[in-house]
């Protein structure tokens, strides 16, 4: 068992480590043997006990969750070759499934990858271990494909020689109400979103150094989740989340060529066509944001999440004096209408 790694012991651990210039030992051994606070994120959930007797899939066997385990000449932990997806359980079903699985098998045939399944094989899978665990409602899951196995820790896959390796975990998880209400910070960070001829951001890698170092980032600087922009210094996406402003009655979100390509972002974008709000993917920088009236983030994990605080400035009308008073108006409804969506998509086949 030396030679293998376990996968899924703890809940979670969000707790970022601190980098000031000069670390002496004795702060390092400090850091290496002193649990740290938890921070507050868009991911913060309260602990479920029912996660504690999940079944966990390891290619296509179901394991206890202190029993799953991967190789520690695995892909994905030695190099992080693969892609991944966060998926929503809704009434049995997945939202927008046949959206996450093309795109996990996208980013699969970009990196020249097999996956090892037809798409409906690893569909049925995924529901295998769903309905293991008799969920219906209130889960998120985790799927991971890796390149497999490989016959010594070196980039080069020629040297792998198993077959793709598919973990699928699923857990009870929840938004946190209060997070929710309170709305989050942003900070807008250093680390940038970099030129697809460095590596191309609409990957959706297990490689995320890029994310957690902006992550780390915002964190030392007391915000929820940190604002990245594009090489051109242009808004791009948050380092977990994709980001929205509404200005004087229209929903702006970037381009979409320095982020992945967010199912739950486009979702927002065809439910504000139905409600008949202008919106528009584009450049524009944080002049436009500072002066947006609104602002909230999106995801699979919760949906739409209002922010209150980007760098220090309230997102308010620039003539406003008011305090941050919640959600308002269009994030509202475009929470409102996403939820239906949501539900309405849900589905167990592609």
């Amino acid at each position: 068992m030396e030679h293998f790694v376990n996968i899924a012991r703890g809940f979670c651990n969000r707790n970022p480590l601190p980098f000031p210039p000069r670390i002496s030992p004795a702060i390092i051994a400090g850091i290496m043997t002193t649990p740290l606070a938890p921070a507050p994120n868009i991911h913060d959930i309260t602990a479920d006990p029912r996660n504690a007797s999940i079944l966990i899939s390891v290619n296509g066997e179901l394991f206890s969750r202190d029993k799953a385990v991967v190789s520690v000449f695995d892909s994905g932990f030695i190099l992080g070759d693969g892609v991944w997806e966060g998926l929503r359980l809704v009434n049995g079903g997945v939202p927008f499934l046949r959206s996450h699985i093309e795109r996990l098998y996208e980013g699969a045939k970009a990196i020249f990858m097999d996956v090892g399944l037809s798409p409906s094989e690893l569909v049925q899978r995924l529901f295998a271990c769903v309905d293991a665990n008799k969920m219906r409602d209130g889960a998120h899951i985790r799927l991971m494909v890796t390149r497999g196995v490989k016959s010594t820790p070196y980039q080069d896959p020629r040297v792998t020689i198993g077959k793709a390796t598919i973990v699928i975990i699923p857990e009870y998880k929840m938004p946190m109400p209060d997070v929710l209400e309170r709305g989050l910070s942003l900070h807008t960070v250093n680390v940038r979103r970099g030129a697809p001829d460095v590596q191309d951001q609409k990957l959706n890698s297990h490689s995320k150094l890029n994310c957690i170092t902006a992550c780390i980032q915002a964190a030392n600087a007391g915000a929820d989740e940190a604002l990245m922009l594009d090489p051109l210094g242009f808004v791009a996406t948050c380092n977990s989340t994709h980001f929205f402003i509404v200005r004087r009655g229209e929903l702006w979100t970037s381009t979409g060529q320095y982020c992945i390509p967010g199912i739950t972002r486009a979702a927002l974008l065809q439910v504000a066509k139905s409600l008949g709000i202008p919106a528009y993917e584009k450049q524009f920088s944080l002049y436009d944001v500072y002066g947006a009236d609104e602002a909230f983030v999106t995801g699979t994990f919760a949906g739409v999440t209002p922010v209150r605080v980007i760098d220090g400035r309230a997102v308010r009308n620039p003539l406003s004096m008011e305090d941050w008073n919640g959600a308002g108006p269009i994030t509202q409804a475009l929470s409102q209408g996403y939820k239906a969506l949501a539900a309405q998509e849900a589905a167990r086949c592609l």
